[in-house]
């Protein structure tokens, strides 16, 4: 397809564009986590303005083909992790079930006074104190989740410290004696990112995030963790384990 035949069909020119380019990425010509050509090199291969372009790849970025990362290009989506929700969920077992690395960033651990919500998680009185654990968790690098954790001071005695030391929940919990935690209840919805959701999970404010609050219970049933996690799409999908 060239520039002469694509200026002739109008306003179709970016469906044209994202056709071909679809076609390359389904038919293999481009693989997983390859990076696309810039905008002006496409406007230059099909003869077209870098708007024109753009819109093209925005489609192709609805529909979950490809990612668009500012400031860094696009880039042909990767398969898409399943996150399976069930009574011992943990983020790093389900990172390698995939076959990839799981790392992560502490983006902020402090001690606050708990608002309705996460009091109402944690089953407390609105303004009690609380430890909260914010984290990005990465699969090979790649920002896959957003998770805020937030425990009970009164039930958790050390929990700051252990966080300070492990900066891994998991771990945390079984310095100050919590061996084992199950999953209580998970509710999921989705909603529009945040611009700072947006930029730390690499994804368009455009496209959704699945919204996750969790509830985590030791093994006498008593609730340690209220976590609020964020998945982008289609990057993710939850499935719930029967």
């Amino acid at each position: 397809m060239n520039g002469r035949r694509l200026a002739r069909d109008g306003v179709t020119r970016w469906r044209r564009i994202a056709e071909t380019l679809r076609r390359e990425i389904l038919e293999g010509g481009l693989s997983a986590g390859d990076r696309l050509p810039t905008e002006a090199g496409l406007a230059a291969r099909f003869g077209v303005n870098r708007h024109t372009v753009r819109r093209a790849l925005e489609e192709l970025s609805l529909e979950g083909l490809i990612r668009i990362e500012q400031g860094r290009g696009s880039f042909v989506a990767e398969d898409v992790l399943e996150y399976l929700v069930g009574p011992r969920t943990r983020f790093s077992e389900w990172i390698r079930r995939h076959n990839r690395e799981p790392s992560g960033r502490v983006l902020d651990l402090r001690e606050l006074e708990a608002d309705r919500r996460v009091a109402g998680g944690l089953g407390l009185r609105t303004g009690a104190k609380v430890v909260l654990f914010e984290h990005l968790g990465l699969a090979d690098g790649r920002p896959i989740s957003l998770a805020s954790h937030y425990f009970p001071i009164v039930r958790l005695r050390g929990i700051l410290e252990a966080l300070r030391t492990e900066q891994a929940v998991t771990k945390a919990l079984a310095r100050i004696g919590v061996a084992d935690y199950l999953r209580q209840s998970t509710r999921v919805t989705a909603r529009m990112p945040t611009p700072s959701e947006a930029a730390l999970l690499e994804t368009p404010r455009s496209r959704p995030l699945l919204s996750c609050e969790n509830v985590n219970v030791d093994r006498d049933g008593t609730i340690i963790e209220f976590g609020i996690a964020c998945y982008p799409t289609p990057r993710v999908q939850v499935v719930f384990e029967p």
